[in-house]
């Protein structure tokens, strides 16, 4: 297992979302469809359970924060570990059924022996975190300004499995990019928050937090912080928070930058059926609707029932999403490939020390049938397509529906977790894309 410990054909009809698409795979069998004081996190303890991450209390003061997880937490981890039982061996010689027993028992081994958690909260503390109350609800983000005072304010969203650890290598350069090979007037103040009932955020214990609560609440964190005009990027849900955004045209958002961008084919079909750029694009669907979206059928109908097996065992947690990252990033068949043994480890114990398997399979019920749709925009919009991901959109299904769309670019390298798997170029994009809007 590669290691890195370093932090560094024709379509019947024309369909307007991901869900709307998997509905009619699963009706055709899917062959049609091929035509200032710092506030550390505290625990609650019993002899019964362990130690539990409980956040501070978040009021709409921009209150400081950091991470502390409880040493019992992190021993707790490892005796689970050690303890775990493990199913039978898969009778396939690939990924097709899931992750194969041996890479799940040896990631898990090394993250019993050799992983580091603290590793991650000393990257974590030495920015700028803070929690702020917005709509009733508890914020995590991250924010770090630039020395570069006319630097644009960017709020950067992650999706699921991530979290705003994937952005980590990216910061530094957006922040300060004459450290980085970049010039002054590509500067960014970077603000990442943690979306609802992911990371250091507070649950919802209500219906509601859907994408566009969420891109609302996002308006009013920018507002908090003083930026008058900012820019917003996203991929996965980020995407959807990014594009309702856009949607709605909070005061001072002026551009959106998307990777995997919610595109599907905007109806009506044309004459004669698809052109070949878009029946690739429409495979793809397929292959997603066919094979690989049954986690999002479970997300989005039973994340309670979920939530008892993955908040119980960290194995489960962990496969959960392993499986996303050798699916969806581009390798050739080791997720290792594209992203260090560490980094995925660093995603996945996050979700496990912070219990927010159910509550971040939440939002696919509250959103992915009724959100992730085409959504037509007048604002900016600029998109980067980066090849290794499992869909990609044709740049004519952007040009139909971005009716400002200003920069379009097809990135070889990199997949679903662009910028933690190709730093350097997610940091290019947004450099090449927003230069175009200051």
């Amino acid at each position: 297992m590669k290691n890195n410990l370093e932090d560094n054909t024709g379509v019947p009809a024309p369909l307007s979302s991901r869900r709307e698409f998997m509905r009619a795979a699963a009706a055709s069998g899917g062959a049609a469809m091929m035509s200032a004081g710092l506030v550390p996190i505290s625990v609650d303890a019993s002899a019964d359970k362990a130690a539990q991450t409980v956040l501070p209390t978040a009021t709409e003061d921009v209150t400081p924060f950091e991470v502390h997880e409880p040493q019992a937490a992190l021993d707790d981890l490892k005796k689970r570990l050690a303890n775990a039982r493990w199913p039978d061996k898969e009778p396939v010689t690939d990924w097709s059924q899931g992750v194969p027993l041996a890479k799940a028992q040896a990631l898990v081994e090394y993250w019993r022996t050799h992983y580091d958690w603290r590793r991650v909260e000393s990257s974590l503390n030495r920015l700028p975190q803070f929690r702020t109350q917005i709509d009733g609800l508890g914020i995590h983000f991250i924010h770090v300004r630039s020395k570069h005072e006319s630097a644009l304010p960017i709020v950067l969203t992650h999706g699921w499995p991530g979290s705003v650890l994937e952005f980590l290598q990216v910061i530094g350069p957006l922040v300060d990019p004459t450290a980085h090979g970049g010039k002054a007037d590509e500067a960014f103040h970077v603000v990442i928050p943690s979306l609802p009932g992911f990371g250091f955020s507070d649950k919802p214990i209500e219906r509601g937090w859907r994408l566009p609560r969420i891109a609302n609440a996002w308006a009013v964190l920018m507002q908090r912080l003083g930026y008058s005009r900012y820019v917003a990027q996203g991929g996965d849900f980020g995407a959807g928070v990014s594009s309702w955004m856009a949607k709605q045209r909070p005061l001072g958002l002026g551009a959106i930058h998307l990777n995997l961008p919610i595109l599907f084919p905007p109806p009506p079909p044309p004459p004669g059926g698809y052109p070949a750029a878009e029946q690739a694009a429409l495979a793809q669907l397929g292959k997603y609707a066919s094979n690989a979206s049954g986690y999002a059928s479970i997300q989005a109908t039973r994340p309670q029932t979920l939530g008892y097996g993955l908040a119980d065992s960290p194995v489960g947690q962990a496969m959960w999403i392993y499986e996303k990252f050798q699916g969806w990033s581009d390798n050739k068949g080791d997720p290792a490939e594209a992203i260090s043994v560490d980094h995925m480890l660093d995603g996945i114990t996050l979700y496990w020390l912070t219990d927010t398997a159910a509550s971040s399979a939440r939002l696919y019920y509250e959103s992915f049938g009724k959100d992730f749709v085409r959504m037509p925009l007048e604002l900016p919009v600029a998109v980067s397509i980066f090849k290794g991901d499992f869909f990609n959109p044709p740049k004519m299904w952007g040009d139909r529906t971005y009716s400002r769309l200003f920069y379009w670019n097809e990135v070889p390298k990199g997949g679903h977790f662009a910028a933690l798997e190709q730093p350097k170029l997610f940091v290019a994009e947004l450099r090449k894309s927003f230069r175009q809007v200051r």
